[in-house]
């Protein structure tokens, strides 16, 4: 934590859909005899006692049978409208079902993210905090593989001088003009682990002030969001900044398909 720079209070919601085009319950998935959703909640609280932040954490759910599945594990969650056209719009309920203030700060983790380091929710939320000029922060980590940095489902991120996000892309930004094979620049760079001028893989955690958050689902939806089916341009196509918290550190697996969550279930046997 930065000097002068003041511990975060924050609330971490997690959104829970129960319907997955995918993986169908993802959030009742199994892991080692526990719900997903009740895994990231308690992984999420689980370094609570030595942060220096003081946390709440909230599953936002469009299911009662999530809403029991957390409540018989201990884990805080409230039930939120299941027609929500995105998660934005959920948490925005769940603002105000929490009566949440304006200037609080909320973090997104996503409920299918069981390998959430905590430390990384807290250096988002610090981040919000330190930075009034934003109205949201996030977080990347440098990619040093070429495979990752040319694969459309890992996005992108490139930023300014004051580590605010000038755009998100599936595409491989910033391209290396003279360099056909980008191999050593892309080590280099993620040797360097500061972000400046090399290639960011985006961590999808958020931290938003509430006034916010309760705005943004009222945006109109920007032509490039629907162009990369990612919502966080919209912020930027209106105009609102956004910071980035650069992390050396890859986050753990997240669970998007069958083979995902067999992987993260055998760690959860180890």
């Amino acid at each position: 934590m930065l000097p002068n720079q003041r511990a975060p209070k924050y609330t971490v919601l997690i959104p829970a859909r129960l319907a997955s085009s995918r993986l169908p319950n993802k959030p009742l998935a199994d892991l080692g005899g526990k719900p997903m959703i009740v895994r990231v909640a308690q992984r999420v609280m689980s370094n609570v006692q030595q942060s220096t932040s003081t946390r709440r954490v909230v599953v936002a759910a469009d299911s009662l049978r999530i809403v029991a599945a957390c409540q018989e594990h201990g884990v805080e969650a409230i039930m939120t409208r299941d027609d929500h056209a995105s998660g934005s719009d959920r948490l925005a309920e769940a603002c105000t079902l929490l009566d949440l203030a304006d200037d609080e700060i909320v973090v997104n983790v996503q409920g299918d993210e069981p390998l959430m380091d905590p430390a990384l929710v807290d250096a988002v939320a610090a981040l919000l905090l330190l930075r009034s000029d934003a109205c949201m922060s996030t977080a990347a980590h440098p990619i040093g593989d070429v495979a990752d940095f040319q694969n459309s489902n890992v996005v992108k991120v490139v930023l300014d001088a004051q580590q605010f996000a000038l755009y998100f892309s599936r595409a491989p930004i910033p391209m290396p003009r003279d360099m056909p094979d980008q191999a050593p620049w892309l080590v280099n760079t993620a040797a360097s682990g500061d972000g400046q001028g090399g290639a960011l893989r985006h961590i999808g955690i958020y931290a938003y002030r509430c006034a916010f958050l309760r705005l943004f689902p009222t945006l109109t939806q920007a032509p490039i969001e629907q162009l990369e089916a990612l919502e966080q341009l919209r912020a930027l196509w209106h105009g609102f900044r956004i910071a980035v918290h650069v992390t050396k550190h890859a986050p753990g697996t997240g669970v998007d398909t069958l083979q995902d969550l067999e992987r993260v279930r055998r760690l959860f046997m180890l």
